[in-house]
């Protein structure tokens, strides 16, 4: 998949799931494109996987260039940026969830923003 027809597909899967959730989340939106299962997802949700960059399908210039498309989408469209964090409980402790291999905080960042639909 070429960067065009990535920024195609982040527009039109975003656009489908702010619609039918108002929001989109980068992990709803790769689940949808197909570059994470659900049974991956779990495992990095308790902490089976080191990162979720080890649960993609697709190399990590693509999530990138993905996750950057996203956030001018959501620019564009004027939905509101939320942080969210990550946790995972394990043997009464909970900790931070590692999206990115690098720990990139900017990448971190963008992994973590949800964008909601705004209200009229």
């Amino acid at each position: 998949m070429n960067r065009q027809k990535i920024e195609q597909r982040v527009k039109q899967c975003a656009t489908e799931l702010v619609i039918d959730k108002g929001y989109v989340s980068p992990i709803d939106l790769f689940l949808q494109i197909g570059w994470f299962t659900d049974d991956k997802v779990n495992q990095w949700r308790f902490r089976k996987i080191p990162h979720l960059e080890c649960a993609a399908t697709s190399n990590l210039s693509k999530l990138n260039f993905a996750l950057k498309t996203l956030r001018k989408v959501a620019i564009d469209q004027n939905w509101k940026e939320s942080t969210t964090v990550y946790y995972s409980w394990g043997k009464g402790a909970k900790r931070k969830l590692i999206f990115s291999k690098s720990r990139n905080p900017y990448l971190e960042k963008l992994y973590a923003t949800h964008y909601v639909l705004r209200q009229k």
